[in-house]
């Protein structure tokens, strides 16, 4: 006769080990200490074989079925679940697989699942990318994930997170502003994820849903200065009481306009200043490539001044801080703010801004777009264009930078 709750309730421990059989193979053994302990008895190739399901667990009114799976996962099982258990074992059993065979590849996947949080592959993950990014991006990467992602699902299993855990942190960093962070953030996560899923550790992109749901930000970009605000420029550098280094940086960037994190994380070694020529290595360039940017005479003056100051060290413009690295955007933007062409009230003028300053002013005076492109390290949008135009225009780079310094030089008298 099948068991029921009143009897198993019923039933008092004994001096022995008791038997409650309930059909099929299930049976309530309660021991003299009053556990109440699910047995399983079944047989594979003839053998007798007995699988220990959990303990007797009374049915709880009002349970959630988040609750009942916790319960069980704890090994309570009340008299119903232990009959589904009981079928599940049963097809377990038709198949020659050993119920407690079967328990222990659960319990080892767990565990590779808990080892594998999101986290520990994102940086796996980071660690095989790395070698292609600039050491900023790795910056970006890092501080961003570790900011906003790791602290609040990081330690979850990769294969539990899912788009609902996602948005929740995109909407949150949208919310203060950085719409452009969120979008970075997912487009990270789904690259992790798909990574996961390429080394058996995830099913599928939760990331690549939420594609769409963050706002992109309508770019705004700095005016350039015009020539009268050049000469602005160069007057209140020339009058700037900061740091001489910042003074030589910021001239510099005029005369190069190369990317900002190109010149503040120069090196010497990079420099020959003999013929004229900076060559920044392909790992720090935003197109991965190697790129010369030939040097007028004014730069190299600026350069051989600042070698009295710096020369000894890696960078050309360390940290005040921290010498081990180099100078940080946040202090040319700061040098402009002081000198009015940054920050509220102002033209809204940043370190960036340069590089559209003599794009601008160089094309209205007539050269070669090809020319000016190369000088900028922009990649050409046309493949089939790009793969036949490799030139360098070195000579005409040269010719063009000294003009630009000596423009500049014209201004101002």
């Amino acid at each position: 006769m099948p068991l029921t709750d009143i009897k198993i309730r019923n039933t008092k421990p004994s001096t022995k080990p008791l038997k409650l059989t309930d059909g099929g193979g299930l049976y309530l053994e309660i021991r003299p200490s009053g556990a109440k302990l699910w047995r399983y008895r079944y047989r594979i190739a003839g053998k007798e074989n007995l699988f220990a399901i959990g303990k007797y667990s009374q049915a709880v009114s009002g349970e959630t079925e988040d609750e009942a799976m916790l319960r069980r996962h704890s090994g309570l099982f009340t008299l119903a679940e232990a009959r589904q258990e009981r079928e599940r074992c049963r097809g377990l059993v038709k198949q020659g697989t050993h119920p407690s065979h079967d328990r222990q590849a659960q319990q080892a996947a767990v565990t590779a699942d808990n080892a594998n949080t999101l986290e520990a592959v994102a940086k796996e993950w980071i660690e095989q990318k790395q070698a292609n990014w600039s050491p900023y991006y790795l910056r970006q990467v890092e501080n961003f994930m570790g900011a906003d992602v790791f602290p609040q699902i990081g330690s979850l299993p990769i294969r539990s997170v899912n788009s609902a855990h996602l948005l929740q942190i995109l909407k949150q960093v949208e919310s203060r502003g950085a719409e452009t962070v969120a979008m970075l953030l997912r487009q990270w996560c789904s690259a992790i994820f798909r990574y996961a899923v390429a080394t058996l550790r995830a099913d599928s992109d939760p990331a690549a849903a939420l594609k769409g749901a963050i706002h992109r930000p309508k770019v705004q970009h700095k005016k350039p200065l015009d020539r009268e605000q050049i000469i602005q420029f160069i007057e209140a550098l020339e009058s700037y009481g900061g740091y001489r280094i910042t003074v030589i940086a910021l001239r510099l960037l005029l005369l190069t306009f190369v990317r900002t994190v190109e010149l503040r994380a120069a090196r010497w070694d990079e420099f020959e200043l003999d013929s004229a020529q900076w060559k920044i290595p392909a790992e720090r360039m935003k197109m991965r490539e190697v790129h010369i940017v030939p040097l007028s005479t004014q730069a190299v003056e600026l350069l051989r001044e600042l070698h009295t100051l710096t020369g000894g060290q890696r960078w050309l413009f360390p940290n005040n801080r921290r010498p081990s690295d180099c100078m940080t955007n946040t202090t040319l933007n700061r040098a402009l703010e002081r000198m009015g062409f940054n920050g509220k009230g102002s033209i809204g003028f940043s370190a960036h801004g340069f590089r559209a300053t003599a794009s601008t002013i160089l094309n209205e005076a007539g050269y070669r777009p090809d020319v000016i492109e190369r000088q900028l390290a922009h990649k050409e949008r046309n493949r089939v264009r790009a793969s036949y135009n490799q030139a360098e225009y070195l000579q005409e780079r040269q010719a063009m930078m000294q003009q630009w310094a000596d423009m500049l030089d014209n201004l101002m008298i």
